[in-house]
C-alpha cells in the first residue's frame, strides 16, 4: 500500500482509522550515509563542491555525497565516498553496498533496488 504523496516523500503504510506513516527521501539519504560511514575502509562522503562550500560556510548537510531515488517501494541509492588508504576497494565496496542495502531495508521495509558507488578519493592519514 505504498504511494508518493510528493516527489520527495513515499507513505509506506495509510490507514483511515490512525494516519498514514511518511518517510523522506532525505531520511533514507541520511540512513544510507551512516550505514556507510560505518564500515572500516570508509573515511567519509563525498559531495559535490556545492556541498563542500555549504560545509565550510557551516551548513552541514548528513546527505552529503547521497543521491536516492524511491519508485514504487524500491530504493536506488548511489553514493560518492572517500575511502581510506590500504583497504582493498571492491571487498571495501561490496561490504558498504551489504550494510547500506541492509540497513534501509531494515529499517524502512523498503526494497533496495541499487546500491551504487563512486570513489571520489583516497585519504592518506598523518600518524602523530
Amino acid at each position: 500500500m505504498e504511494k508518493a504523496i510528493d516527489q520527495n516523500t513515499v507513505v509506506l503504510k495509510a490507514d483511515e482509522n490512525v494516519g498514514a506513516v511518511q518517510i523522506a527521501d532525505d531520511v533514507v539519504a541520511m540512513i544510507a550515509s551512516l550505514a556507510a560511514t560505518e564500515v572500516s575502509g570508509v573515511s567519509s562522503m563525498a559531495g559535490n563542491i556545492t556541498n563542500e562550500l555549504m560545509s565550510r560556510v557551516g551548513m552541514k548537510k548528513l546527505t552529503k555525497g547521497v543521491r536516492v531515488s524511491v519508485q514504487e517501494g524500491c530504493v536506488n541509492v548511489d553514493l560518492a565516498v572517500t575511502m581510506d588508504y590500504g583497504y582493498n576497494i571492491p571487498a571495501t565496496c561490496q561490504q558498504v553496498q551489504n550494510k547500506v542495502k541492509s540497513a534501509i531495508e531494515n529499517m524502512t521495509g523498503l526494497a533496495c533496488e541499487s546500491v551504487n558507488i563512486r570513489i571520489a578519493g583516497v585519504s592518506m592519514k598523518k600518524d602523530k
